[in-house]
């Protein structure tokens, strides 16, 4: 299986291009950044900042393009170049979205739900340990935020990334924003996922804030944490416990304050559960 994430338990921020400048420049108190990998596999400028990121900060890398539940095969220049990528950055955790996003060669720029049956956990699984065997490392594995379901699923969310974890050893990043999404959206029972998932597989926390279109959440990444979402991380906090917490925010981006602001708000609930 390879090294396990070794991510610091305390909140951090995702990093994007807008304050890589001042991230440097003020060096200030981040418990850890997280990253896209894609944005750094053509080297450059753009992995030499990484790299200096690096001196400083815990990073983890977060994918977005793999597509661990897609039909094609796993695409080999991206695994090399992601392979490459951990071993410049040697990063503290590494995670990947259990979605699809390619069929017949075609690549979507989505993030795609798909069945839950005993037929999709054999080829995600297979496929979830090829990658861990290519990187040495231990994959983390993202509930997705969806807004519809399949009738054939044979078994929920949450019991195939429980099934995932057995099979495969991977970890689990506990998105908590898109399980809200997903029980607003898909009716979702929110306490029975949390119960589904081996707690001891979590390894990490998502936050963000979503939009709403036509009476739908979208995960869009671009407000604030909501109150209810606040409210459902404070119950997995009860439930899980504490875990590496990350805001996310990635349009609309505010000033480095503000995605501070949301972290020690994180902080301070991930530190009320030890008082």
């Amino acid at each position: 299986m390879g090294k396990p994430a070794t991510l610091p338990c305390v909140a951090g921020i995702g990093l994007r291009a807008p304050h890589y400048r001042e991230v440097l420049d003020t060096l200030p108190p981040l418990g850890w950044v997280e990253v896209h990998n894609e944005n750094f596999f053509g080297g450059g400028a753009a992995l030499h900042t990484l790299l200096k990121v690096r001196e400083h900060y815990p990073v983890s890398l977060h994918g977005v393009g793999m597509g661990l539940a897609s039909g094609d095969p796993l695409n080999p220049e991206h695994l090399t170049a992601l392979r490459e990528l951990c071993e410049a950055i040697q990063p503290a955790a590494i995670s990947e979205h259990l979605c699809w996003n390619s069929v017949n060669g075609l690549v979507a720029n989505d993030l795609l739900p798909f069945p839950y049956t005993r037929e999709s956990l054999a080829h995600v699984a297979r496929r979830i340990q090829q990658v861990q065997e290519k990187l040495g490392r231990s994959l983390l594995v993202e509930n997705l935020s969806s807004y519809l379901s399949f009738s054939n699923s044979e078994m929920t969310e949450g019991e195939f990334l429980a099934e995932l974890t057995r099979r495969t050893g991977c970890g689990i990043l506990f998105d908590v924003e898109n399980l809200y999404v997903n029980v607003r959206n898909l009716g979702v029972d929110a306490e029975a996922f949390i119960r589904a998932i081996p707690h001891e597989a979590v390894r990490e926390y998502h936050l963000a804030g979503y939009s709403v279109r036509d009476g739908c959440l979208v995960d869009t990444h671009n407000f604030p944490v909501y109150p209810e979402v606040w409210a459902l991380y404070e119950y997995v906090l009860q439930q899980i416990g504490p875990r590496p917490t990350l805001i996310e925010w990635d349009s609309d981006i505010p000033a480095l304050s503000v995605l501070m602001a949301e972290a020690d708000k994180a902080q301070q609930r991930m530190n009320a559960g030890h008082d």
